[in-house]
């Protein structure tokens, strides 16, 4: 199972906490480093110094790193208009050597668009269906055509359809718990589907129906890469995971129960219960981003049993 990264800087976070992260997932032999899409914090944080943006993050980021991927989960489709953002993403591959991956969804935190004076629309999920269509519309025309698309929400006319990534394929990944139109796009864009922070069952149903979706639609279950976002909680033993558990505001039981959280063994194991639902790659919601003791644990005593 691959183990990736996975940050929430909204909570507070600069450039250079996320740049030493970064470095730090690529020094332990982490797959990949992906943040999310938010600009405003959630919960009791105080979110200082103040949101990040995601994909000027990881153009910094890509010039910073040599090896491991890099990417959202997921980008807000209510943030960016989908020629622009795939423009930025075609870019900031380029500047990494064709090591970027887009998470896109529809947005879903009301508030922050408010604080912002970004605009909600009612109908994000038909959006998002055009947005993808656009992506990978103008990413897949041929140098030297162009591309044009006409629906509800976006037209494009005679667009170049430049620049192109540095990947011929810049992996999409999809996400979600809705029981039909979620695995509907999952089948049809989608080289990867993540499920966020599902219990074993939920995850297992979820899969199922994309596995059948993507059937539906021509393709095998198999196409696609599954896995699972989780927030993580490793200690030594008990008493560094309740002190880990303390520092990001969340009970050890709570953590055990929804997520990746005890010893070593016990997170192993756990991750063997995902693996055996067909989930392969876990990305491991770290909320303290100073503990980097955190993350040499994981490298040392989980990954390095995961093969």
């Amino acid at each position: 199972m691959d183990l990736r990264i996975f940050t929430e800087p909204q909570q507070g976070a600069s450039y250079d906490t996320l740049l030493t992260v970064a470095k730090a997932t690529e020094d332990l032999g982490f797959d990949a480093f992906f943040r999310s899409d938010h600009y405003l914090r959630m919960g009791d944080s105080d979110g200082l110094p103040g949101p990040t943006d995601a994909w000027i993050t990881l153009a910094g980021l890509a010039r910073e790193t040599k090896r491991i991927r890099l990417g959202t989960l997921m980008t807000a489709g209510t943030f960016r208009l989908p020629g622009v953002l795939a423009i930025q993403v075609a870019q900031v591959d380029q500047m990494s050597g064709g090591r970027v991956e887009l998470g896109l969804g529809a947005g879903w935190f009301e508030e922050e668009h408010t604080a912002y004076g970004i605009p909600f629309p009612k109908e994000k999920f038909a959006r998002l269906e055009e947005q993808l269509a656009i992506v990978t519309g103008l990413w897949g025309t041929e140098v030297g055509a162009e591309f044009s698309y006409e629906g509800r929400h976006y037209q494009l006319e005679k667009s170049p359809a430049l620049p192109k990534p540095a990947q011929a394929k810049v992996p999409v990944l999809i996400g979600g718990h809705g029981a039909t139109r979620t695995p509907r796009l999952a089948a049809q864009y989608a080289d990867e589907f993540n499920m966020p922070f599902a219990s074993l069952e939920d995850s297992e149903r979820q899969f199922g129906r994309v596995r059948a979706a993507a059937e539906a639609a021509g393709r095998r279950g198999d196409d696609l890469v599954y896995s699972n976002a989780l927030v993580v909680c490793v200690g030594k033993d008990d008493a560094e995971v309740a002190r880990r558990a303390a520092a990001i505001g969340r009970e050890v039981h709570e953590l055990k129960a929804n997520g990746l959280a005890g010893s070593p063994a016990e997170v192993v194991d756990k991750l063997g219960r995902y693996a055996a639902i067909g989930s392969s790659r876990a990305y491991l919601q770290i909320l303290d981003l100073a503990d980097l003791d955190h993350l040499e644990l994981i490298s040392a005593q989980v990954q390095s049993q995961l093969g």
